[in-house]
């Protein structure tokens, strides 16, 4: 079998999706701005989005200098840089740097710099280092026993494990998701045999509907059992997504209002800045900017949006097949697993269907540590494509 020459090429069409994201999430923010609190910290957000845009496109153009399989050779030191980020925020260390933002120990506080999230980096360094733990494990054991596929499940949990808990800990059960839905994505091509993976999957899910029966039949014990475990917030939760009619000005304030005003932009919407309910829902311009595109623009707008995510994901799985590197696949079913999760959850959130988590709208909601995250996954994903070997006679 002969090569043929790759002429290495970028994937225009994953880049125009961005620009299409990008230009939504500055055109929203700059309508949003005069609603936004007065605080000079809420003042020209969609400039500050540009900025974040600029550095994440220069963070693309240094991930496409260096070939996707440099990035084994480092995992285990970004993983390791993550980990320890989140112990120093677990400490609040260094004091002064290390800050509380909504209850939640999870960002560092630089002077004059802003603010950084680690955990939203921990995504991608997760990633890199399963698809790296993922492809040793299988050149070392390229049999697939039922013992050897539970110790490569084991490993993966345990790598996952160990930031989901710290995550845990701040409180940020967004960012606990997140990670559980990406080692989850991941290990359904890791090549673990299917019946050990329904088998946790059915487990998972008698769990999951158990704790909700528990949670409407026995409400008040178990209210109390989270109060009792420095879970509160969890609480809230519940009680916006499943009762929201009864928690009406404490769990549920929140969703209630975006529902108001997604329902509130009916077909076609109230038009650019139409807004009646952006001072009334918190985080507008964050993890609720869904709703303020839902409320200008309507049933239409929001079904653009959703459309140009569903392009987005498309192309990511279409690049992940069309790789033949495991490592290279590997990253990219992660990838797909995060912006896919991440989509699903914020949009669900928005309409009741899910309960809130407080996760952005990928590429969509401000954030400088998110869109700085989110812009490294697609350089990681445009290096993969960059680098796409084809071969004479391959099949198809």
């Amino acid at each position: 079998m002969s090569e043929k020459n790759s002429n290495a090429k970028l994937d225009y069409s994953l880049i125009l999706i961005i620009i299409f994201l990008a230009i939504i999430s500055i055109f929203t923010l700059y309508t949003l701005d005069p609603y936004l609190d007065q605080n000079p910290l809420y003042q020209n957000m969609y400039l500050k989005q540009i900025t974040w845009y600029i550095a994440g496109s220069m963070a693309v153009a240094v991930i496409m200098m260096f070939d996707y399989d440099r990035f084994r050779q480092v995992s285990w030191l970004l993983y390791g840089i993550g980990i320890i980020s989140l112990i120093m925020l677990y400490f609040h260390f260094p004091p002064g740097i290390a800050t509380e933002v909504n209850g939640a120990w999870g960002w560092f506080k630089f002077p004059g710099m802003g603010t950084i999230q680690p955990a939203e980096f921990m995504k991608v360094f997760l990633i890199i280092f399963l698809a790296h733990i993922m492809v040793a494990h299988n050149e070392k054991y390229p049999e697939h026993t039922v013992k050897m596929d539970l110790w490569l499940l084991s490993k993966m949990g345990i790598i996952a494990l160990i930031p989901i808990i710290f995550l845990a800990q701040q409180p940020d059960l967004g960012g606990v998701l997140v990670l559980a839905a990406i080692t989850a994505c991941m290990v359904l091509v890791s090549g673990i045999k299917w019946r050990i993976i329904l088998t946790i999957t059915s487990t998972l899910l008698f769990g999951f509907v158990t704790i909700i029966y528990l949670y409407l039949t026995y409400t008040d014990e178990v209210n109390q059992f989270f109060y009792d475990h420095d879970l509160d917030h969890v609480v809230g939760r519940f009680q916006g997504w499943l009762t929201p009619e009864d928690h009406s000005q404490g769990g549920a304030y929140q969703v209630i209002r975006a529902m108001l005003a997604i329902g509130s932009g009916q077909l076609s919407g109230k038009g650019i800045g139409g807004f009646e309910m952006a001072h009334r829902i918190p985080e507008y311009h964050t993890d609720m900017i869904f709703t303020a595109i839902a409320e200008q623009f309507g049933f239409f707008g929001s079904s653009i949006v959703i459309l140009i995510f569903f392009l987005l994901i498309y192309r990511l799985i279409y690049i992940a097949l069309k790789c033949k590197d495991p490592f290279a696949s590997y990253m990219v079913t992660g990838i797909i697993g995060m912006f896919t999760f991440q989509v699903f959850q914020n949009i669900g959130m928005s309409i009741q269907l899910l309960p809130v988590t407080g996760l952005p709208l990928p590429f969509i909601s401000y954030g400088g540590s998110s869109t700085l995250t989110y812009m490294i996954a697609i350089g990681i994903v445009l290096n993969v494509f960059y680098r796409i070997k084809t071969y004479m006679f391959d099949e198809s």
